[in-house]
């Protein structure tokens, strides 16, 4: 996960506090579980896209010809394999 605990922390509250705010959801007293609940998924939603990536990477990195990062070949590259990486995943 390339997010510290405490920045996926406070996104978590963010979060749950816009769904609050926009009367999306309401929860009852232990707002600190819903909190700790919206953080878990995020974090394990984190980790699988690091996962991902890293395995597109890693691909890439297969290729016979060195392929730039940061090149527009690179990006096109990137996006093709993660959708496949996504699909091979289920969750695509």
């Amino acid at each position: 996960m390339r997010l510290s605990e405490d920045k996926v922390r406070h996104m978590s509250h963010m979060a749950f506090d816009g769904l609050v705010r926009s009367g999306a959801a309401t929860f009852g007293p232990d707002d600190a579980k819903v909190r700790r609940e919206i953080r878990l998924a995020m974090t394990r939603w984190l980790k699988a896209a690091d996962e991902i990536e890293d395995a597109v990477r890693k691909v890439i990195r297969s290729y016979s010809r060195n392929i730039v990062e940061g090149s527009p070949e690179y990006d096109v590259m990137f996006q093709k394999h993660y959708k496949e990486e996504l699909a091979r995943r289920g969750k695509g």
